[in-house]
């Protein structure tokens, strides 16, 4: 039942990403933009992090 659900969700999710970028193109581009730069300054966290630590934590 679960399966059910999740494949229904993803539909959905679907579905609505369809809907933002057809009918504001340029908001949906904005939102891309957001979600890279999210990942970009997670990515570059993580790389300062293992570098303090190989540094010796100080």
């Amino acid at each position: 039942m679960a399966v059910q659900g999740k494949k229904i969700a993803l539909y959905v999710l679907v579905v609505f990403v369809l809907y933002v970028i057809i009918t504001d193109p340029e908001n949906a581009a904005g939102y891309v933009q957001i979600g890279f730069e999210g990942v970009s300054t997670a990515a570059q966290s993580i790389g300062d992090f293992f570098t303090w630590i190989a540094d010796g934590a100080e």
